[in-house]
């Protein structure tokens, strides 16, 4: 693998661009996805992989590490993947229109994000490239880029709409998440079964985890067999053993996902991120849900030490990706 990459193509787009009217005035109503895209010279890869970024963050989380390495949006490229990169609507550059989502909270802070995320007081947290702390500048460099949590059963439904219309555009892909960005993967699979080949979702946002998710892998309405008649599935605290935390699944009988059940998933997690019960719940929903072809990849136990929560911006992130490609090549043709 060479380090330079050369360029068919590259260029960006929005997706969903509609209007709203407003004091005589025909406006972009702000519900647009922003979509960048880079093919390289060499397309070794039959199908692109599509990146969607986590809560505060926008596209540039893959484009580069906070320390200023390559990020995995050209480390795929020099490993012959076309990729497209998302903003999400709201984040990043697609722009933010609070008459239609409404204020913004409080984006994140120092104490937040240094414990979470940047392994802040944790010394096993080995592969963040800084300190945690207030004067690391990797923190200073992800603190900068991020924005407010979206508010989640908004943001979910616009990402099920233009993650379809994305889809369309561009035909089958490969699907990486994180984090609060894990929803988006389901609800495009949900919504376009047959252009999704594979989803790899890095410690995503589920049922288990610390917001709730009336619909269990998403705060908007699924796709559930045989429907449910309220306005959400009946979801269930279920303690696995005793020495675990226990983890919202749904209620007897569950209702499948068969817009999920065929697809190969792998979720993610980090050896040192707080992210594992959670993690484990959402194996677990989604193999209740009928989805048998879904692997827990958890970091430490492939020989891969020390990463968090943002493992695609931290020291080994090549290795780490190595990993998922390996497990990609297990489950999708690669080869055109």
């Amino acid at each position: 693998m060479t380090s330079a990459v050369r360029l068919a193509q590259q260029g960006y787009f929005w997706v969903g661009v509609t209007y709203q009217e407003s004091e005589g005035q025909t406006l972009v109503d702000g519900t647009q996805l922003f979509v960048d895209f880079q093919v390289p010279e060499e397309q070794t890869q039959a199908y692109p992989v599509v990146l969607i970024h986590g809560g505060g963050g926008q596209g540039l989380d893959w484009m580069s590490t906070p320390d200023g390495r390559p990020g995995w949006r050209t480390l795929l490229l020099q490993r012959g993947f076309s990729v497209y990169t998302l903003d999400r609507p709201g984040q990043g550059r697609s722009p933010v229109r609070p008459a239609i989502t409404g204020p913004s909270p409080m984006p994140s802070s120092v104490e937040t994000l240094g414990v979470m995320f940047a392994g802040a007081n944790n010394p096993e947290h080995t592969q963040w490239p800084g300190t945690g702390l207030a004067d690391d500048p990797a923190l200073a460099q992800l603190l900068a880029s991020q924005g407010p949590m979206p508010d989640l059963a908004h943001d979910h439904e616009l990402m099920r709409r233009r993650g379809a219309e994305l889809l369309d555009r561009i035909g089958p892909a490969i699907i990486i998440t994180n984090s609060a960005g894990g929803p988006a993967g389901w609800l495009m699979a949900d919504e376009r079964p047959d252009l999704v080949r594979a989803i790899v979702a890095l410690e995503p946002l589920g049922p288990s985890g610390p917001f709730p998710l009336p619909w269990g892998l998403a705060a908007c309405r699924m796709n559930y067999d045989p429907a449910p008649l309220a306005a959400a599935i009946d979801l269930i605290n279920v303690q696995a053993t005793d020495s675990e935390p226990p983890m919202r699944l749904q209620a007897a009988p569950p209702r499948r996902l068969p817009g999920l059940t065929d697809t190969p998933i792998a979720i993610v997690t980090g050896e040192q991120s707080l992210a594992g019960p959670m993690d484990a719940g959402t194996v677990a929903f989604l193999r209740q849900a009928g989805c048998e072809n879904v692997d827990h990849l958890r970091l430490g136990d492939l020989g891969i030490h020390g990463n968090g929560h943002l493992m695609m911006l931290e020291r080994n992130n090549d290795q780490v990706l190595d990993a998922v490609i390996a497990w990609v090549s297990e489950h999708v043709v690669l080869t055109p």
